[in-house]
């Protein structure tokens, strides 16, 4: 089993299944950059290199703000155990109105690339929805992110989280539907908002093979540390 790192998580799920794919979705601003960030930095510090892959963010800018949470992620590149790998625009629009495996096997080469560089462990992909490069065929869609999990873990072998956005107000647990189902497990993220206080809260969905009881946790977001998990909404609530 693969510690998170994240305070207050692993001693509830027991950890992540090495070699597989989690799932981190959510509404705009819940922490799912911030979550998947902490389990990178986290698996350094246990001894696991790792690799952020950037997909709508400019590296200096991702850099920037990492930094100024208390992560120094430059100081981690120089000493190889971290890489950070940008997918800019004209990658995605070389690959438009390609096949699926062509479009895998194009991330999947640049990724395992970088990830032999430093024996990477670890990988997050944030997020995903920029990489759907044909996302109108919905038959497109789903072979590509079948081929792109399953490529992820036979040929890199890395325990992976990918990050993917769900509108505002919508009770879909993924961008397109499909992720969820191949992925080992997912972490859902949210605000709650009770009277007059919001609470940022965590959501174990699914937990392939881990008996996980379907909770609400309270999280927060601490500077240099990142995500911390507290206690039950529901405890909290009837404190």
């Amino acid at each position: 089993m693969v510690k998170t790192g994240i305070e207050g998580l692993d001693e509830r799920i027991g950890g992540l299944l090495r070699g597989r794919s989690y799932l981190v979705t959510g509404e705009t601003g819940t922490g799912k950059t911030l979550f998947s960030l902490t389990f990178l930095i986290q698996g350094i510090r246990m001894g696991e290199p790792g690799i952020y892959v950037l997909v709508d963010e400019d590296y200096d800018d991702f850099v920037r703000g990492a930094n100024d949470f208390g992560w120094d992620v430059e100081s981690l590149i120089s000493q190889g155990m971290l890489n950070v790998l940008t997918l800019m625009p004209d990658f995605v629009e070389r690959l438009k109105n390609k096949p699926a495996n062509t479009v895998v096997d194009s991330i999947v080469y640049g990724i395992l690339e970088e990830t032999r560089k430093i024996e990477a462990k670890r990988l997050v992909i944030d997020p995903i929805a920029p990489l759907m490069v044909n996302e109108g065929d919905v038959a497109w869609t789903r072979e590509y992110i079948k081929n792109l999990i399953i490529n992820l873990e036979k040929r890199i072998g890395t325990t992976n989280i990918i990050v993917s956005e769900i509108p505002t107000g919508s009770t879909a647990l993924s961008r397109f539907g499909v992720e969820e189902f191949l992925a080992a497990g997912v972490f859902v993220l949210g605000l709650e908002r009770v009277k007059n206080t919001f609470y940022r809260t965590l959501f174990v969905r699914k937990m392939r093979w881990r008996p996980v009881p379907p909770d609400i946790y309270v999280f927060d977001i601490q500077n240099g540390k990142g995500i911390v998990v507290k206690d039950k909404l529901a405890n909290i609530l009837r404190a």
